[in-house]
């Protein structure tokens, strides 16, 4: 039997365990039981799941359905120890489970430490030595080194928040002293329905607002529940009516009396607004207390801004668990037409808000249920884009939402309202039509990764535009042949291949040339650059003897693994408003080697996700779905032509170091996006005919060229990436929290001391 937990928490007074078993008979059912420490049997909700991850590890071979994951939840009660057990027909295995037990599995160095062992297992090391005995010592010794480095362990966020939020100090500050500094002092309308909320759930939110440090504010409730019927079970109204005089003097209520729908109800509650700004607040969940603070912190710091949208977490029902903490990307238009990111605390100027009406009628639409927020949001979206204005779009940078968690909640569950996911394909296709940026047509826009997560499918070419795809190469011809007929075999045909050879030796390659150029069925240019190696001089060449319209670098190490990838990129990169598109790309074992490209990342810049199986969720699916970057490798890259000439190109003082990067950042200097997306897909075989740089010649090489890129953008690495959060690392690809004990939240990757001497050679 293998076995792993990978969640354990207490949860609005109940146990959350969820992980995964495989018996030695991968058909076998596995049973799980949980009894007290009477050694009473439980009652348990168990839920069977599948786990794609382990399902490539261990029954990759198989055509059949399995269900390795385990979700189970049962009541807790203080004080009590409980026992679960695993059990097949060899073997049972048990867990004994207590409050103190649970906090010291989500502790960070016992994490750490069970990371480790659970590592060093008889099926890793066989699996190892399966891999050793099919891919050679190189890539063992690679992927070896992958591993080592994802053993390390990310703080449990209820920890790390607890260390890094604002002191009681600073909140005392902000509310006697530094509200009063503010130049524009607002008027917030934080807008509620209600429907039969929970006393308890009533005093943590309205308790969080009361006690903001910034106070010039109302609340506008729209009360639906149903006193008339007698079917609620709680009473709201009572709750308002009894709290003091001083604070129901805040409130505007409205009594609805009938629950039509939340979008209704929502829009009943902005009819009593008088503020400068709307905040939009679920009825069950809970602000922090310089919530509104520092939306007007920004408000003075960006006088223009009128969509503003926070960082969010979330929260158990007793305010004693914090987790899945959602550190979000600044304004992503991509990533916001796949997911709606934006979600809580979302803050809308009212002006912006009218103008929202006049053009729709209404505020939220009705039969957008479920995915009235997404709707709201891409709407409002659309109007600034339309005019311009996306720098109105703001995004602070700090969770200032605790989402509550609860088994109603749908931050707890996702598939109990499935016809919002319907309608969030709704939204997005009417922001397609409502949108002036020169998108295709749409064909469809379908489930991605997992629900809630979505893939515009756009429209073929009537006629497709020529794509000139330049591959550098030297030698090793069977890997450019794998990469060029898995681009013919593709499902988008009208290509130009321009093969760039460098100092080749290997006269078989010059025959394969020859073999190319005489082929009748495809469009092969070869030519001859022989000066050193320079991945810039060898592409700025290939692009000078390009045809097409757009420009796809190609790596001779990759392979096409989906038919439609080139149609994917194409999509993207005929917009107006992007410079260039990536694809995502993977090892030979189906683990990431690339998905986006980061600016900080290890002191410069790195890929996103880097070791993470491609089956498995990344952070909030940024993975596999579609999302702007700063950069993306020119591994596979495609540009547009006449971008390219504008910009010069690749700089070829950069001869083998983050010219792609530079190339991107002088991108986005024309502000233009650059769009990462997964449905193109390669393999990656990682650089196999320029080599390693293992001799000190070329690793000189490699720091001038590092520290040059430094002191050129320099002013873009002072401000930090954009598109990833000031809270998570710059020490690992995986999007996890900050490690507080050698990086400080908001700051940059300290770059070597060899790195900054050559820096002052290029200031």
């Amino acid at each position: 039997m293998q076995y792993r937990i990978d969640i354990k928490r207490i949860i609005d007074n109940n146990i959350h365990i969820q992980g995964w078993c495989i018996s030695d008979d991968i058909f076998e059912k596995i049973n799980y039981e949980v009894y007290d420490k009477k050694g009473e049997k439980i009652d348990i909700k168990l839920v069977y799941m599948k786990r794609q991850d382990v399902e490539e590890l261990y029954a990759n071979n198989t055509n059949e359905n399995f269900n390795f994951g385990f979700d189970i939840t049962f009541p807790f009660f203080e004080g009590e120890v409980y026992t679960l057990k695993i059990i097949t027909k060899n073997k049972i295995v048990k867990e004994k489970l207590s409050r103190d037990l649970i906090n010291k599995f989500n502790s960070f160095s016992y994490r750490k430490k069970q990371n480790i062992i659970n590592y060093f297992t008889k099926n890793t090391f066989k699996r190892a030595f399966d891999f050793l005995l099919k891919e050679g010592i190189t890539e063992f010794i690679k992927k070896t080194k992958r591993k080592i480095k994802g053993l390390q362990v990310d703080y449990d966020y209820n920890e790390w928040y607890r260390l890094t939020k604002i002191s009681n100090e600073e909140l005392k500050k902000q509310k006697e002293e530094y509200a009063d500094n503010f130049k524009i002092k607002p008027k917030f309308s934080l807008i509620i329905p209600i429907y039969d909320t929970s006393t308890q759930f009533l005093e943590l939110l309205f308790d969080s607002i009361f006690e903001q440090t910034y106070q010039n504010f109302e609340i506008c409730v729209a009360d639906a529940t149903e006193y008339e019927k007698g079917t609620n079970k709680n009473n709201p109204k009572k709750y308002i009516e009894n709290l003091p005089k001083e604070k129901k003097e805040r409130i505007k209520v409205v009594y609805l009396n009938t629950n039509k729908n939340i979008a209704y109800n929502t829009n009943e509650a902005l009819k009593l607004a008088a503020g400068d700004y709307i905040v939009l607040v679920d009825h069950d969940d809970e602000l922090t207390l310089d919530a509104l603070y520092e939306n007007v912190k920004a408000i003075n710091e960006n006088e223009n801004i009128e969509l503003i949208y926070s960082d969010e977490d979330k929260v158990d029902m007793k305010d004693s668990s914090y987790f899945e903490p959602h550190f979000k990307s600044d304004f992503n238009l991509d990533l916001l037409l796949s997911v709606n990111y934006f979600c809580h605390l979302t803050t809308i100027k009212k002006t912006l808000v009218d103008e929202l009406i006049k053009k729709y009628g209404v505020f939220e639409r009705e039969e957008y249920n479920g995915a009235q927020d997404y709707d709201l949001f891409l709407r409002l979206t659309n109007i600034l884009l339309n005019k311009g204005e996306e720098n109105k779009i703001y995004h602070i940078r700090k969770v200032l939402y605790h989402w509550r968690c609860h088994p109603k909640s749908t931050a707890k569950e996702t598939n109990s309202k499935t016809y919002a996911f319907l309608n969030g394909k709704k939204a997005i296709e009417d922001f397609y039509k409502h949108s002036n940026i020169n998108f295709r047509e749409v064909e469809k826009i379908e489930d991605g990764f997992s629900l809630g997560l979505y893939h515009t499918v756009f429209k073929k070419f009537d006629d497709e535009p020529l794509i000139s795809v330049i591959i550098p190469n030297k030698d090793h011809i069977d890997d450019l042949k794998v990469a060029m007929d898995s681009v013919i075999s593709g499902n988008y045909k009208n290509i130009e291949f321009i093969v760039v050879e460098n100092n080749s030796t290997d006269k078989n390659t010059f025959v394969y040339y020859d073999e190319l150029k005489n082929r009748k069925d495809i469009n092969v240019k070869v030519l001859y650059y022989d000066g050193n190696f320079n991945f810039s001089k060898i592409n700025n060449y290939g692009v000078s003897e390009a045809s097409g319209e757009y420009i796809l670098f190609l790596n001779n190490d990759v392979e096409m693994i989906n038919k439609n990838s080139i149609f994917e990129l194409v999509s993207y990169i005929v917009r107006d408003d992007v410079g260039a598109v990536g694809a995502k790309l993977l090892y030979k074992d189906n683990t990431i080697q690339h998905a986006g490209v980061v600016i900080g990342f290890g002191g410069i810049a790195g890929h996103t996700f880097i070791g993470i199986h491609d089956k498995d969720s990344s952070y909030m699916h940024r993975a596999q779905v579609v999302s702007d970057y700063n950069a993306v490798t020119a591994a596979c890259l495609m540009t547009k032509k006449t971008l390219f000439d504008k910009i010069n190109g690749f700089d070829e003082k950069l001869c083998v170091a983050f010219n792609d990067i530079d190339l991107c950042m002088k991108i986005r200097k024309e502000n233009k996006r650059i769009v990462y997306n997964p449905y193109a897909s390669f393999y990656h075989y990682e650089s196999k005919s320029r080599g390693l740089e293992d001799t000190k010649e070329k690793v000189d090489r490699f720091n001038r060229e590092v520290a040059y890129f430094a002191v050129k953008w320099k002013k873009e690495m002072d401000k930090g990436d954009e598109y990833y959060n000031p809270n998570l690392t710059l020490r690992k690809s995986d999007f996890s929290l900050k490690n507080l004990k050698f990086e400080e939240v908001g700051k940059g990757y300290e770059l070597p001391k060899e790195i900054k001497l050559l820096m002052k050679e290029y200031e």
